[in-house]
């Protein structure tokens, strides 16, 4: 086709311009492999005098396409340009440390010494003929090697590493490394993709979602307890961590560790930039309108408590109605009691029905002319239930309430459009995320945030302080204060980078596909009650044991190696509505497998029978 031609043609195109501008001398290191599409290299003489080692296979200016590798060569133009048209990236700060999990420990720190002078030429030119804006901004990671400039790439950029993720997945090859092997390297690319081996190229093949690919990339997944594999179902409490997030945590302090904003010198615009770009990440993962609409909290409970406080002062007087549901987490129940208390505003409770669903009806008689504020969860931490958040945010809408939405439990299970569900604050936590503990995140449209005062006083939020009289910083940091989570957040953009790698979609199929299997296999245990039965669930099922205290079903089922919650899971009224204080709750994630359903609805049928 037409369009495929252009598309390769504009690639061979990028590795000429890249190879004539970095003057004729490339380094890759001993590990990486060339497979069919190669750089040719040049003799001695012509590279400046300069002996090539064994290991320098890498190659200058002649580029050279074998005939069976159009295909390949054709649609990894088309993925590079792809994600990247009309968009804007600052590749200063994007440099990862390449895999060397196969390398021998002894020879680990000769194999990081990896200098690509084409790797900036290589950004740039892509730039200019992939019809992308991409401003490259050189860090203090470039130096001079033969009067060259280059990049010191024993790491690897993270665009690019989420870029040829992507590429793989999206041109439907197999996870396997013969395959890895025969994709094209340029520049820097060798790291990634000719040593791609399969634990990295985990989640889609195809159509086909690869789960025990993507268990290898969560190393706590491979251990035991009580001499049992793990079963990890207590992923509404928190989910584990894939190996990128846990490296880029790592690389982070060994690396970047500096505060951000202020400093003056490198560490200090290494880290700052490091932050910034894992805000621009979420933005993007919520849809938000622009980085800034994103703020940086502990948590989804600090967030939540951020706005009933602001909006107390703001929104609420004596008389005004907060409308919350009866399914609610704690965490979206008591800050607004606070925020009651303190203006004089009233709670009322839209209620639900025996499957868990909300009473839709009720809701819109709770409305009216009083309604300030309307706080709702996404999904329900007990019962699963996945709430019409974008109907019930257009009803509130027609009274000019505020909707604020609790999305601890939607953000791991559905995709989500802030703009396009029309709520002004969306709020979750990283660690739910398979992110890191300690950050969390509220997205506020941008002209909300510049209405509200900041509820904290200290560094960071501020323009200039007097003894008389302060003034503040624009958000987000005006909501910023003091010193944040910074490796927290930078592992979180690591976290959303792996998500996306995978597809949201191809994710929230699995699940649902998995959470059905496993509620069959429940339903069918004698003497279990499930609690709620909503048409659309996420992630979430709950049940009580005729005759069985909840805390001793979890003991046994740990006695098993199968992680679950038992309790009141932090959201009372709604286990009191099926009057019930608690339940046993295991909760799904992607990395889950229809084999351990089967273990968990074994070890119930013993637990039951015993």
């Amino acid at each position: 086709m037409e369009t495929e031609k252009i598309l390769q043609d504009r690639l061979v195109k990028v590795a000429q311009d890249m190879a004539k501008e970095a003057g004729g001398f490339m380094r890759a290191d001993g590990y990486g492999q060339w497979a069919e599409l190669v750089y040719q290299t040049k003799p001695v003489a012509e590279s400046g005098g300069r002996e090539q080692e064994p290991h320098d296979q890498a190659a200058d200016l002649q580029y050279q396409v074998v005939s069976h590798t159009d295909e390949t060569a054709t649609g990894l133009a088309s993925s590079v340009a792809k994600p990247l048209k009309n968009k804007s990236v600052d590749m200063s700060r994007t440099l990862v440390q390449h895999d060397m999990n196969h390398v021998p420990h002894e020879e680990k720190q000769s194999a990081r010494i990896a200098d690509v002078p084409g790797s900036y030429y290589f950004m740039d030119a892509l730039a200019r003929h992939a019809d992308v804006q991409l401003p490259v901004r050189r860090s203090s990671d470039i130096g001079r090697i033969n009067g060259q400039d280059i990049l010191d790439t024993h790491f690897l950029s993270e665009m690019a590493n989420g870029m040829f993720k992507s590429a793989v997945s999206g041109m439907g090859m197999p996870s396997s490394p013969p395959m890895a092997n025969n994709i094209a390297a340029y520049g820097t690319l060798p790291y990634f993709l000719a040593d791609m081996h399969a634990s990295q190229m985990h989640g889609v093949s195809g159509s086909t979602f690869d789960v025990e690919g993507v268990r290898r990339d969560f190393p706590i997944l491979q251990r035991k307890v009580h001499g049992k594999p793990l079963i990890w179902l207590d992923n509404g409490a928190t989910t584990q961590k894939p190996q990128v997030v846990i490296d880029r945590v790592s690389r982070f302090y060994e690396q970047e560790n500096s505060n951000v904003h202020r400093g003056a010198h490198a560490l200090a615009a290494e880290s700052t930039d490091a932050y910034e770009d894992a805000r621009s990440k979420v933005a993007a993962f919520l849809g938000a309108a622009l980085p800034e609409e994103i703020v940086f909290v502990r948590g989804t409970t600090e967030g939540i408590n951020l706005l009933a406080y602001v909006c107390g002062d703001k929104a609420l007087s004596p008389g005004d109605e907060i409308l919350l549901t009866e399914a609610e987490h704690h965490a979206n129940i008591v800050p607004w009691q606070f925020a009651a208390q303190k203006t004089g505003a009233v709670i009322r409770v839209a209620p639900v029905d025996d499957n868990g669903e909300i009473i839709i009806e009720e809701y819109a008689r709770l409305l009216g002319p009083k309604t300030r504020v309307v706080a709702m969860t996404h999904v329900s931490n007990v019962l699963g239930t996945v709430m019409p958040i974008h109907e019930m945010t257009r009803m509130a809408k027609r009274y000019g309430a505020t909707v604020v939405i609790d999305g601890a439990q939607g953000v791991p299970h559905r995709r989500v459009d802030v703009q396009s569900i029309g709520c002004d604050f969306y709020v979750f936590s990283g660690h739910k995320l398979f992110g890191p503990t300690g950050i969390g995140v509220i997205y506020g449209r941008k002209e909300l945030w510049e209405k509200m005062s900041p509820w904290q006083g200290g560094g960071n939020m501020i323009q200039h302080v007097t003894f008389e009289k302060s003034t503040f910083a624009p958000a987000p940091n005006k909501f910023e204060a003091g010193t944040g989570s910074l490796a927290s957040a930078v592992g979180l953009g690591a976290a959303i980078d792996y998500l996306n790698s995978i597809g949201l979609d191809e994710i929230e199929r699995y699940e649902t596909d998995l959470l059905d299997y496993a509620l069959d296999g429940i339903l069918r245990v004698k003497g279990l009650r499930v609690i709620g039965m909503p048409k659309d669930r996420g992630g979430v099922i709950s049940f009580v044991m005729k005759g069985r205290p909840d805390i001793e079903v979890g003991k046994a089922l740990d006695a098993e190696g199968i992680a679950v919650r038992a309790g009141h899971h932090c959201a009372q009224p709604v286990l009191a509505h099926f009057g019930l204080e608690s339940s046993v709750r295991p909760a799904f994630a992607f990395y889950n497998t229809k084999s351990e359903a089967d273990a968990l609805v074994d070890a119930l049928h013993r637990i039951s029978s015993s």
